[in-house]
């Protein structure tokens, strides 16, 4: 067993912290929010007061946190893990972030003898909690595969997609599509209810023909074909419209960068931006098709 520090115990991370608890790991928690440490230590971790009392005296430590900045102020700080670690300690960082700050971070964690990976998730607060994730790994073969027991304990699937800053890649690509696959689902499905046909009828007509995507049948953005889905509980995430925006802005900073046309995709981030200003960032990603149906 591990002695594990985990920096980001919010929605995503804590849930994720709790299944390396109960596995029988060592787990100290930390995160700005007091609230979502307790939850944690509730759910069988130890609570940590700072970054350094998390990242002191660990073998493993893993980070969930909000953006870019926030991953290299952690790891490279005065007070942060690079200058508090062991040496030879594993890091595994699941924020989703842009592929450049991912590299820089890893590059530098390497450059002080530090294995890591970038290992970004998909599968939502509910994927979480069931340790079904899907990761998606960048960095080296050697530092992936010390991941791997950790990350299959909180997840079913563990891709390594190649060097730092390919889970990253891996993650925005797959985002965008869904983004995009969900606003195509939510259109066929208005025009449907406008054409006087019913929304089951066209579900299970086109979940078992060409139209067939996750965005349809999984996670269905009308009340009914898929009783799990968030659409039959007033579109509460789930994976959160401001979470789909933020994935989607990442795409387009990192089209930009690389010459890429992503037309489709620079529409959906307009789309989810439109839902965002209009209030309505909290409510689930789906929920687009409300915002498309004219309801808000």
């Amino acid at each position: 067993m591990a002695s594990i520090g985990f920096i980001g115990v919010g929605n995503m991370g804590g849930p994720m912290a709790a299944n390396l608890a109960k596995a029988g790991h060592t787990v100290k928690a930390f995160d700005l929010s007091k609230e979502s440490v307790d939850k944690a230590v509730a759910a069988g971790c130890e609570p940590a007061e700072t970054v350094t009392d998390a990242a002191r005296d660990v073998d493993v430590i893993v980070t969930m946190l909000p953006a870019g900045k926030h991953v290299a102020h952690v790891y490279e700080g005065t007070d942060g893990v690079f200058a508090t670690a062991a040496p030879g300690t594993l890091m595994i960082d699941c924020s989703t972030i842009d592929v450049d700050t991912a590299r820089a971070v890893i590059a530098a964690a390497e450059d002080k003898g530090f294995p890591m990976v970038d290992a970004p998730v998909s599968g939502g607060v509910g994927g979480a909690e069931a340790g079904t994730l899907t990761f998606m790994v960048g960095g080296t073969e050697e530092a992936a595969e010390k991941a791997r027991p950790f990350l299959e304990i909180m997840g079913k699937t563990v891709v390594h997609a190649g060097d730092a800053g390919n889970g990253q890649a891996a993650k925005i690509c797959n985002n965008m599509m869904l983004g995009i696959q969900m606003l195509s689902v939510a259109e066929a499905f208005m025009l449907a209810k406008r054409l006087g046909l019913d929304y089951q009828k066209l579900f299970d007509i086109s979940s078992k023909a060409s139209g067939q995507c996750w965005s349809l049948t999984t996670y269905c953005p009308v009340p009914g074909p898929v009783p799990t889905s968030p659409a039959n509980r007033d579109y509460q995430p789930g994976f959160a419209t401001d979470m789909m925006l933020k994935d989607l802005k990442l795409a387009q900073d990192a089209a930009g960068k690389a010459g890429a046309s992503t037309p489709l995709g620079a529409a959906a981030e307009s789309l989810y931006q439109m839902m965002s200003s209009k209030g309505n960032g909290g409510l689930d990603f789906s929920a687009i098709i409300k915002m498309i149906d004219g309801e808000i």
